[in-house]
């Protein structure tokens, strides 16, 4: 840990970091899926998909920036290599051979379905923490994060 005149006691910043680093895994790990459905998805809707999938994306990226500024504003290091997530991201694997808008759209909406239950269930622990601050902070995300998933799964809703 950094120092830091943060006055919240250090073993909870230390616990938040750690949260935070977790969180910031799932972020890096989902901003990859939905640049590689951006990529490659194709179908008659392509153009509308590709831009959600670019948008989503962008969201994404932003989540992880939050994260780790908090992470660093606590006193701690950010952990948001590519290969730091590899190793810590609690996500499912995005399917590396699917063809059709249909099952690009369901494999984007399960990762992002896993992310927001982890940042569900950081609001928890940082409340638990009486970290209100990045119980907020995941609690805001967790609107949005709701919001994403609903444009991504209204593309395969009758």
């Amino acid at each position: 840990m950094n120092p830091t005149r943060n006055d919240m006691p250090a073993k909870v910043r230390k616990q938040m970091v750690e949260l935070c680093n977790v969180r910031l895994a799932d972020a890096v790990d989902l901003w990859s899926q939905c640049k590689q459905a951006h990529w490659n998805v194709k179908g008659p809707a392509f153009i509308a998909v590709h831009e959600l999938f670019d948008k989503v994306s962008h969201e994404v990226d932003e989540f992880a920036d939050t994260i780790a500024e908090r992470a660093v504003a606590l006193g701690g290091t950010a952990h948001g290599t590519i290969r730091m997530a590899a190793k810590t991201s609690s996500l499912g694997e995005f399917p590396g051979k699917i063809r059709g808008e249909e099952k690009f759209v369901d494999a984007l909406a399960d990762a992002i379905a896993g992310f927001g239950k982890g940042i569900r269930a950081a609001i928890d622990v940082a409340e638990a923490a009486r970290d209100k601050g990045t119980a907020d902070l995941f609690t805001g995300m967790s609107r949005e994060v709701d919001k994403l998933l609903w444009f991504v799964e209204a593309h395969n809703q009758d």
